[in-house]
């Protein structure tokens, strides 16, 4: 708060400073807008919209009454890095790429079973998905409010095309929970973490959407989309959460797609894997 007491900072400058991940920026001060602290704007700039966070308190006091006392919220959190899948269906029109260059063979759908794919940076596939294995022992014996997975994708055109719309579908263990239409695969300006090597002619950046579970539903952002929930889709059963993200066969949209690390686009993180319990 201390920082906020003569200025305004964007998401993107509060990380920097302070050496955290975005995601983790956004979810702590979605918490102090909520209680009051900080005010949350929208300013508009070259690069589109940017929320800029100021304090909104000066000063606050705390009450601590046993009586009252109720167990705290807590939250978990983890990076999966995007190369990490544990299997994949992909078509020619896919590959991969880390900072330092294309991984092995573009359009090679063989490559996506490499063990160098776990130092992919950037994937992209014209059809298919990858699916990832993500531990639930950490959810186990938990009163779970939110399971959340965020990650910064966009379409698969050649090139890239503003206006190339793509369904990009989500499964949880193995059931369809959300399709996000992606308006197009973006570029005409260079992506905030592209390397230097990669072309300004490609693919640049994404957007960062979000799937939540409840135990009422599933939202695409914060938009309920589907009556799936904890409980239904067994997340604190087994021994791991299984997560795909790809296009179905009958999609309207056959657009492909992009999903971006946390050495490309613009947002500093791979898949985002958190939960809040107590």
């Amino acid at each position: 708060m201390t920082m906020l007491s003569s200025a305004s900072y964007s998401i993107a400058d509060l990380a920097k400073k302070l050496n955290l991940p975005i995601s983790t920026v956004c979810f702590h001060v979605n918490i102090l807008r909520k209680a009051g602290f900080v005010n949350v704007t929208v300013k508009r700039n070259t690069r589109g919209n940017a929320k800029l966070i100021s304090r909104q308190l000066d000063s606050f006091t705390v009450n601590f009454l046993v009586d009252n006392y109720q167990t705290e919220n807590k939250h978990f959190a983890m990076e999966i890095p995007i190369g990490s899948f544990t299997d994949a269906k992909v078509e020619a029109g896919c590959g991969m790429a880390n900072e330092y260059g294309i991984i092995v063979a573009d359009d090679t759908p063989g490559v996506f079973f490499s063990p160098e794919r776990y130092t992919a940076q950037i994937l992209w596939l014209s059809k298919g998905y990858v699916e990832y294995r993500l531990p639930n022992y950490m959810l186990k014996d938990k009163q779970l409010h939110s399971v959340k997975f965020s990650m910064e994708l966009c379409s698969e055109a050649p090139n890239y095309r503003n206006d190339w719309e793509s369904d990009i579908t989500f499964w949880i263990n193995g059931k369809e929970v959300a399709t996000y239409v992606s308006p197009g695969d973006f570029g005409g300006r260079r992506g905030r973490l592209n390397p230097d090597w990669w072309s300004d002619f490609s693919t640049q950046y994404g957007i960062m959407k979000s799937v939540t579970i409840t135990p009422e539903y599933v939202a695409l952002d914060d938009t309920p989309v589907s009556t799936q929930n904890i409980q239904k889709l067994k997340l604190q059963e087994g021994d791991y959460i299984t997560f795909r993200i790809g296009i179905k066969e009958d999609a309207k949209h056959q657009g492909g797609m992009n999903l971006f690390g946390e050495r490309f686009g613009d947002y500093a993180q791979g898949i985002v894997y958190a939960a809040d319990y107590n």
